[in-house]
């Protein structure tokens, strides 16, 4: 079957609006006569004069009105493919999967959820936890966005950096290593908790404390900071973490002090990725600056450094 020309539809849709042959031409960027000649296809196509002389003008034929309606939308219809539409956000109704880990829940989690619902009363938000080995969740679409500090991500996918963390020392109030400065060597002598969702030991820490000709012992290994967290208080085990989970404990008031680790750490970089399906999805890129937002706003307690 051959399809219409459907610049036809575009065109018919100025004819009937303008009334004028010379007003279609000017605002279709043709001349007159090229604008006379579409006209003619267009009778041809629907087997009606469409505009017919009246005095010095043209006036639309019956068959002309009946179709002006339908023809512009129609013609709103195609262009509206063509945009990128604006969400309703009072109305939009959808569930986000986010695969993250506990720092960024815990820390901006509570902010991102209450400004989301002020915003979209009816979007849900699922976090889900990291998994190893599946890197084809985002491509495959079972995952809208993945927050974290891996780089471990193909080509394809997009991403935005959302802040940078130096890892801390945290400890109970009450711990020997505060009686005297911390050095690396004493930083070294106390028992510490590794936090791996994959079951390791060891890490960036641990090879910058070897360039000294030191090394910690990792009597705990625990797959989340806020676990670990629970098992400083009454022990002297020694936990580095990314700074924004102590300003929440802070918070908190749970009876912990933080210090400097004195070794030379590179910050860690979270950033938020994406398949590039959803780079023009307007929902997932309000759900993008959102997030965005809440970030550089900083983490829950912040202030309270």
């Amino acid at each position: 079957m051959q399809l219409p020309d459907l610049n036809l539809l575009v065109a018919l849709d100025i004819l009937l609006d303008e009334g004028s042959v010379v007003g279609a031409a000017r605002r279709m960027h043709l001349s007159a006569p090229a604008m006379s000649r579409t006209l003619t296809r267009i009778r041809e196509a629907v087997g009606d004069p469409i505009l017919v002389r009246a005095g010095r003008g043209l006036v639309p034929t019956p068959r002309a009105l009946e179709l002006r309606e339908q023809v512009r939308g129609l013609v709103e219809q195609a262009s509206g493919l063509f945009r990128s539409a604006e969400v309703d956000l009072p109305t939009l109704q959808r569930q986000f999967n986010v695969r993250t880990n506990d720092i960024f829940m815990v820390c901006y989690g509570g902010r991102l959820v209450e400004r989301m619902h002020q915003q979209a009363p009816d979007v849900v938000l699922r976090f889900v936890p990291e998994i190893d080995g599946d890197d084809e969740a985002l491509r495959e679409g079972r995952i809208d966005l993945i927050i974290g500090a891996s780089s471990a991500q193909t080509a394809e996918i997009k991403s935005q950096g959302l802040f940078g963390s130096r890892f801390v020392g945290l400890a109970r109030a009450g711990h020997p290593i505060f009686d005297e400065p911390i050095s690396a060597q004493r930083f070294a002598s106390y028992d510490h908790i590794s936090v791996s969702r994959r079951g390791l030991a060891r890490g960036p820490i641990d090879h910058r404390l070897a360039e000294l000709e030191l090394a910690r012992r990792v009597v705990l290994i625990s797959p989340s900071f806020f676990s670990a967290v629970l098992a400083l208080m009454e022990s002297d085990l020694i936990l580095p973490m990314p700074e924004p989970v102590v300003w929440v404990c802070r918070r908190l008031g749970l009876p912990l002090r933080s210090f400097a680790i004195p070794l030379a750490l590179e910050p860690v970089q979270v950033r938020q990725s994406w398949h590039p399906r959803f780079d023009n999805d307007s929902a997932h890129r309000w759900l993008r600056g959102l997030i965005k937002q809440c970030c550089l706003d900083g983490p829950d307690g912040w202030s309270d450094e």
